[in-house]
């Protein structure tokens, strides 16, 4: 049960203090952190989760990176659904916590968005559906073989947070502009399902291209390192 305690905290961290840094501070007046600062943000969440609560449950924070840890035999399957079920149910919160923050301020609108990923006429960039399932498969496959090279018995000793926070870093500077990245099914959750409408309908894209991503990651990763090893 720590082990699902410590993913549901871990997540809740990621989801407030990255799509709280967009919702909150990206566009501040005249001091906005932009989006260098919400994609630092996203990876220090990581970072310093990675070492509060990676040797209790290993800091996966995301169903996509449960998904592809397993799919590198990196991860037992009767852990994989309760995991999952923790980091959405970590992100809801999160999300609602982000909620009564931002409603406090005069003049709060869902419009905006809520930092919710969304594709076509809500992709930051106005990116297609296509562009967007690519960056999210891509971007996701990446940071699988990132995760799965710097965990591995292999790499160099206690750097693994930073180089899985900086990893994570790098993806939102690529793709906040195509999707307002997600490479995460449960941060993508946690905000969509207070933004409503439109953020809901496109949810099923940052399930499925997350997973898919993870999968690949996996795949790419054993073709790379041979047989993964933590």
């Amino acid at each position: 049960m720590n082990k699902y305690i410590a993913e549901f905290f871990g997540t809740f961290w990621l989801v407030l203090g990255g799509c709280g840094s967009a919702v909150l501070a990206a566009a501040f007046p005249s001091v906005g952190i932009g989006l260098l600062g919400v994609s630092l943000a996203f990876g220090l969440t990581v970072l310093t989760m990675a070492y509060a609560i990676g040797h209790i449950s290993g800091c996966h924070l995301n169903p996509a990176v449960s998904i592809g840890l397993w799919a590198g035999g990196r991860f037992e399957s009767k852990l994989l659904l309760p995991y999952i079920v923790s980091q959405v149910l970590g992100a809801i919160v999160a999300g609602l916590v982000l909620y009564v923050i931002a409603s406090g301020k005069e003049g709060f609108d869902l419009a905006g968005g809520f930092a919710s990923n969304g594709f076509g006429e809500h992709s930051p960039g106005g990116y297609s559906l296509t562009a967007a399932l690519v960056t999210e498969v891509v971007m996701t496959m990446m940071f699988i073989v990132i995760i799965l090279g710097a965990t591995d018995e292999r790499a160099p000793a206690g750097m693994a947070p930073l180089a899985i926070g900086l990893g994570l870093t790098l993806i939102h500077l690529i793709s906040i502009p195509v999707t307002n990245t997600s490479v995460n099914p449960a941060r993508s959750t946690g905000v969509a399902l207070f933004a409503g409408g439109w953020a809901i309908q496109q949810l099923w894209l940052f399930w499925i291209a997350p997973i898919a991503g993870g999968v690949l990651g996996a795949i790419v990763y054993g073709l790379i390192g041979g047989k993964s090893k933590k």
